[in-house]
């Protein structure tokens, strides 16, 4: 496969369903479960057998986080058989919670070559180049991955994505509610729905996909922000606060929430309570290599002091 130009990153989905002869799929962080039959294995051979056993043993340190000694097993695995489609599979995943896209794309795209019709492979190699703006060659596998399996949500939400890198925000909903509708479980797919409805200021029905998002995952902090954010738009301040602080609940390490709790607070003149928040949004800002937002946060403390100085004593 020939080397491919990452210029940024999108956050495309890969789906997480990690494939072995003998054990349950394990669930790697930061990416989504989907249900795919496993790849038979024909066990009768003893180098397929030592093979299949190194591929177990990464499943197993996947679960344990180990993300650094299961490449090493899919790869022990893949030495003992070249031919293994899901140890090079499981390899590009864990490749790619490592940072690792050029390597993980490489390791899809072998897995595809190993057996064609691997419509999770294509789906992922479709992703990870999607991630590197590899556009054209993303779109190709993609539906190479639908052409396969016309029901893979994981393919659908990346051509979503695909769309949305485009702004044609028509097509990827449309895309994204394929994925809603063959991949239920997953919140992503709604959550992007939302995006872009708020991109053509359809702020209803962006609320109604993010609320449909969180009634998935009710711990979807960037959900609850945004849902949070279209009802401080409306005035509806009490509201705005209780979503903002979903969304800290569900992650403490999110700026955004703290920050939109402190413009709450501005409006119900609750200054004390604007600074406390803004002052750690800011100071989580800058630890998060984010100098932008956390100088917006400053000026938004600073507003909060000065009124509070002008309330009568």
């Amino acid at each position: 496969m020939k080397k491919l130009l990452y210029k940024y990153r999108l956050s495309a989905l890969l789906s997480a369903i990690l494939l072995s002869a003998s054990i349950a799929p394990a669930k790697a962080d930061e990416v989504i479960l989907y249900p795919f039959d496993p790849v038979p294995q024909k066990l009768a051979q003893y180098t397929r057998n030592t093979a299949t056993t190194y591929l177990n043993q990464g499943l197993q340190l996947i679960q344990a986080q180990r993300v650094e000694d299961a490449i090493a097993a899919f790869r022990e695995a893949i030495r003992l058989e070249p031919s293994l489609a899901p140890a090079h599979y499981n390899l590009g995943l864990a490749l790619r919670q490592m940072g690792q896209l050029q390597p993980a794309a490489d390791a899809f795209y072998r897995a595809t070559q190993v057996d064609p019709k691997f419509a999770l492979a294509y789906a992922n190699l479709g992703g990870a180049l999607l991630e590197g703006n590899n556009i054209s060659q993303a779109e190709n596998y993609l539906q190479q991955a639908l052409k396969i399996d016309s029901r893979l949500g994981v393919a659908h939400y990346n051509i979503g994505l695909l769309h949305q890198h485009k702004e044609d925000c028509k097509k990827a909903i449309r895309s994204f509610q394929k994925a809603v509708k063959y991949s239920n479980k997953a919140p992503e797919p709604a959550y992007q729905i939302g995006l872009c409805y708020m991109q053509e200021r359809k702020f209803r029905r962006a609320k109604n996909a993010f609320e449909q998002a969180v009634k998935i995952n009710p711990k979807y902090p960037e959900a609850h922000y945004n849902i949070g954010s279209i009802l401080y738009t409306q005035g509806k301040h009490e509201q705005a606060l209780d979503a903002f602080r979903k969304a800290a609940a569900a992650n403490p390490n999110y700026p955004s929430a703290y920050y939109g709790a402190g413009l709450v607070f501005i409006q119900l003149k609750q200054y004390p309570d604007a600074m406390r928040v803004l002052e750690y949004a800011r100071d989580l800002f800058l630890a998060q290599n984010n100098p932008q937002w956390a100088s917006n946060a400053e000026r938004l403390i600073q507003q909060a002091q000065n009124f509070t100085y002008q309330i009568p004593q």
